[in-house]
């Protein structure tokens, strides 16, 4: 009897426990046409984005896969394809090339942070900052964050600027804000 109890709680827990990680990934917005679920990591939701195939290619070109799946917690800004087709014919492509590896993880890793900033505690630093926040790079780049309106904008350092589309992608290693424009460190 004790033990058909001890199952029936174990039981019970885990319907518990599969419903609460069902509704945790059901407050996340979709992106590029996908379910972005916080019980998977960067890469695997990343992968599932109709929006975000340039951005996928470009990760793994630099290879990069493997520390955007680790624990983290990173913040990622997530250009779309749209963004990357913003920058000048041929670019991607160059940029993909084995010999250009370096400078690719170099634009890549300018959009991460280390650590978990949704969009919350960003604009919490762009008030503290008086109406904008700086943030170091995993790159060791500066990127600048303000806000136009109820917009969230970066600016990078060469005064390009990007909006946040969708903010707040929960992850199970971070967060991810989509951006419209590629961001460029020096």
């Amino acid at each position: 009897m004790l033990l058909l109890a001890v199952a029936s709680i174990a039981i019970a827990n885990q319907s518990v426990s599969a419903q609460m990680m069902s509704k945790m990934d059901s407050e996340n917005p979709l992106v590029g046409g996908a379910p972005m679920l916080r019980s998977r990591d960067i890469v695997d939701n990343a992968v599932n984005s109709a929006d975000h195939t340039t951005l996928v290619a470009a990760v793994k070109a630099a290879g990069l896969v493997e520390t955007l799946k680790s624990k983290g917690p990173f913040t990622v800004f997530a250009p779309t394809n749209e963004a990357f087709d913003k920058l000048p014919a041929g670019t991607v492509g160059m940029l993909i090339k084995p010999e250009n590896k370096e400078m690719l993880t170099k634009i890549l890793t300018y959009h991460v942070l280390a650590g978990k900033f949704d969009s919350k505690a960003i604009a919490s630093r762009i008030r503290k900052g008086h109406g904008s926040a700086r943030f170091t790079t995993v790159s060791g780049g500066t990127l600048t964050a303000s806000m136009n309106g109820s917009d969230l904008i970066l600016r990078d350092e060469k005064g390009g600027t990007s909006r946040v589309s969708t903010a707040n992608v929960y992850q199970s290693n971070g967060v991810i804000h989509v951006v419209d424009s590629v961001l460029l460190p020096n």
